[in-house]
């Protein structure tokens, strides 16, 4: 098999266990302008390998703002917490919807780390849930 075709056969993988959707804000490939992105769990910069088990798909923006970073501040307790990890625990654990369907809340420290470093509710993302939510489009 070519590298291309691994490559290809690599993405298909992830794009299906992703279901199509970004790991982190939970929007799927439909409704975002851009195509999801192969985020790498933990980054290459940071020893992260190319290897299907630290690969998932975020959105551009999601993606973007995590950039390199591997954990970050829970602001309720203070504490560094490892960043959410998309093949190894459940969204569900560690966030959950507003009673509004716009914002996403961090129900642990690593929820409460990656939503704050990955900004997960910039007013961008807050502003198109809002018209989501309203076409009944989400969550």
């Amino acid at each position: 098999m070519s590298q291309s075709s691994r490559g290809d056969s690599v993405r298909a993988r992830v794009r299906m266990e992703a279901g199509d959707r970004c790991g982190y804000c939970l929007s799927r490939q439909e409704f975002v302008f851009a195509p999801l992105e192969i985020e790498h769990i933990v980054p290459t910069s940071r020893g992260g390998s190319d290897e299907v088990e630290n690969l998932w798909l975020a959105c551009r923006l999601c993606n973007s703002y995590k950039g390199t970073q591997i954990e970050a501040i829970d602001p309720a307790t203070g504490g560094r917490y490892r960043l959410f990890n998309l093949r190894t625990q459940s969204w569900a654990e560690h966030f959950r919807w507003s009673a509004d369907g716009t914002t996403i809340e961090g129900l642990t420290p690593c929820g409460r780390a990656t939503v704050l470093a990955l900004q997960l509710n910039n007013l961008l993302a807050v502003t198109v849930r809002r018209s989501w939510v309203q076409v009944g489009w989400h969550p």
